[in-house]
């Protein structure tokens, strides 16, 4: 697929009910304002080299750790020389710190579903059975670097290591995640 729209061409991954205006907006589901319907493990129907970047924000998770390899490899391909990835991802980190501390307020799961915080700490590592891969920094890094990607740096909300403006736009979800932007 083509896409007129001016440079920077910026792409959405997971757009989910929240397209933005001035990206291509991604997401299986059809909806007002995607771009592109359709599995993004099967593909995107862009041109190689075609995005200058792309943001997924809590995307990956939701995905089985055998597809991630591959989807970061069609992201990557899509990218142009030099493109940058945002990712924004639930701090696995973060949860457990809260629950060593014993901080139950940190977890965004009700008391009628989890009562304790170890049983809050499994349902939001978990969001109620749609993560299907948590993740770390670390974890993040790995799977960047194997995909080809290089200049892998973690970021803080609506801070950017690229220099692009209007890349932390869609950056939100901040007491949860952790930020990573990457090179194509």
């Amino acid at each position: 697929m083509t896409f007129t729209r001016p440079w920077p061409r910026r792409l959405q991954l997971g757009c989910g009910p929240h397209p933005a205006p001035g990206w291509i907006n991604t997401d299986w589901s059809d909806a007002p304002g995607v771009d592109l319907v359709g599995d993004i493990r099967q593909g995107l129907a862009l041109e190689s080299r075609s995005v200058d970047h792309a943001v997924a924000i809590h995307f990956l998770q939701d995905l089985f750790w055998p597809d991630i390899p591959g989807v970061l490899r069609e992201i990557r391909r899509v990218l142009r020389p030099g493109g940058v990835l945002r990712l924004g991802l639930p701090d696995m980190e973060r949860a457990i710190a809260a629950w060593q501390r014993g901080d139950a307020g940190y977890f965004y799961v009700p008391d009628e579903h989890a009562r304790s915080v170890g049983a809050k700490l499994v349902a939001q590592l978990i969001w109620y059975g749609s993560v299907h891969t948590p993740f770390n920094f670390e974890l993040a890094q790995e799977l960047l670097q194997d995909a080809g990607f290089h200049d892998i740096r973690r970021c803080a909300f609506r801070e950017s290591a690229s220099g692009i403006e209007g890349i932390t736009a869609l950056d939100n979800r901040e007491r949860e995640s952790f930020f990573v932007e990457a090179r194509a």
